[in-house]
């Protein structure tokens, strides 16, 4: 048995509402993979350099102090040098925290060591800020560590210009996928959409040209729908209402012949009385013409 036409209604809203979750699915899919993408050069990455950054700041505010008290032969200042070792530790808190590239564990390591030797030549020197070699050798351990935090912050900007190009093929690619699964939707909803009004579009117009022929009195006119729906039954129906139509036309045509015939019948009889009656009265007529040549005898 076949579906009726309300069934393929819901089937056909169904198959549409599949299409859209569908492309909901797959969007959501694709836009969810790009955003942690994003979100990873974000949180990890960028956050790296932004602590390298403020790790060489507090370096470069330190070694100035160090400069300037050498220059100017004035004693350093401690509450600086805490406050930017403080800012300094905080920093590198949160990057050992957040150690995604290769070797940029080892790097930090070494970044550690280095804080904590250069921090302690620091507070030596503020308490006797005044020979020479201790300020060339902060100056050199300076250095070193600006330079480890230079290619800290390398690493992680090369990471981002990877990762960044890869959201870019990833994006790319699910732009063509998308792309592609949008246009195989779109030809099948086309096909189905066209499959569907074909199909009910042609049997309205066949249903309505057989109403047509019907108020015409064309009685003849039938009905032939495949399958087993509505429109099935509804031929069987007018093809019924047809046949009733057309057996009372030829009921009809067969009465007014009868009558016609009936009348016609009629007609000639009084044409025959009429006939006789004319006879009738040419013989009266002529009795009379002979009874008065008789007498004239």
């Amino acid at each position: 048995m076949k579906p009726s036409i309300r069934t393929k209604f819901t089937i056909g809203i169904v198959f549409f509402f599949v299409i859209i979750a569908v492309l909901s699915v797959f969007s959501a899919y694709y836009l969810n993979k790009l955003s942690k993408k994003t979100a990873a050069i974000l949180k990890e990455n960028h956050l790296s350099v932004i602590y390298a950054r403020d790790m060489s700041e507090n370096m470069m505010n330190i070694n100035q102090e160090i400069t300037n008290c050498f220059l100017l032969s004035r004693h350093p200042d401690s509450v600086l040098f805490k406050k930017e070792f403080n800012q300094f530790g905080k920093s590198l808190l949160l990057e050992k925290n957040n150690l995604t590239e290769p070797g940029e564990d080892k790097l930090v390591s070494g970044i550690e060591s280095g804080f904590n030797l250069y921090r302690d030549s620091v507070m030596l020197f503020s308490k006797s800020p005044k020979p020479l070699f201790k300020v060339l050798a902060l100056q050199k351990e300076f250095g070193n560590m600006y330079q480890q935090l230079v290619l800290l912050s390398q690493i992680n900007e090369k990471a981002i210009e990877l990762k960044t190009n890869d959201a870019k093929v990833s994006a790319k690619n699910a732009l063509t996928q998308m792309t592609f699964l949008a246009t195989l939707c779109f030809l099948i909803a086309l096909s189905f959409t066209y499959n569907f009004a074909s199909y009910f579009s042609g049997r309205f117009f066949q249903l309505y040209n057989g109403i047509k022929e019907l108020v015409s009195s064309n009685y003849g006119q039938r009905l032939y729908f495949e399958g087993k729906d509505e429109f099935y039954d509804i031929s069987l129906v007018f093809n019924e209402m047809a046949e009733k139509l057309n057996e009372n036309q030829q009921k009809m045509k067969l009465t007014l012949q009868l009558d016609t015939e009936k009348k016609e019948s009629s007609d000639d009889i009084q044409e025959l009385k009429r006939f006789l009656i004319r006879i009738k009265n040419i013989e009266e007529q002529a009795s009379e013409l002979i009874s008065r040549l008789e007498n004239k005898k």
